[in-house]
């Protein structure tokens, strides 16, 4: 059974605007930022990809920028945009290294983690 998803909502309070069908990314990989109950990780922030994060992602222990042809993954490069754990946004932000956010397709649930005010210091829009 798929679990329900959550409405889709961005942090601006109106409807979730994709974030990448190529390279297809999201939960539910439906292009969107979309999350439920199950995603445990909350890949809810939009994110446009810069080498410095890149980096910083793989330093951390999750390689974003290596192809996974068994999970069906390309690889990232900059200026790719994927749904970002809010999690690892925030370490990111922490550390100095954080990607642009686009406010309209990130998840409204990414609130849960990080503070509106911080997505609005990394807004690509």
């Amino acid at each position: 059974m798929t679990p329900e998803m959550d409405p889709s909502l961005n942090v601006l309070g109106t409807a979730l605007a994709p974030c990448s069908h190529d390279p297809l990314t999201g939960f539910f990989r439906d292009g969107h930022c979309n999350t439920c109950t199950a995603d445990a990780g909350s890949h809810t922030v939009c994110a446009v990809m810069t080498a410095e994060f890149l980096a910083f992602s793989k330093y951390v222990g999750n390689d974003l920028s290596t192809s996974r042809p068994e999970f069906h993954f390309p690889g990232l490069k900059p200026g790719d945009q994927w749904c970002l754990c809010a999690a690892r946004f925030l370490q990111a932000h922490d550390e100095g290294c954080a990607p642009l956010v686009r406010m309209q397709a990130t998840h409204a649930r990414a609130l849960e983690i990080v503070p509106l005010h911080v997505l609005r210091q990394h807004q690509a829009e």
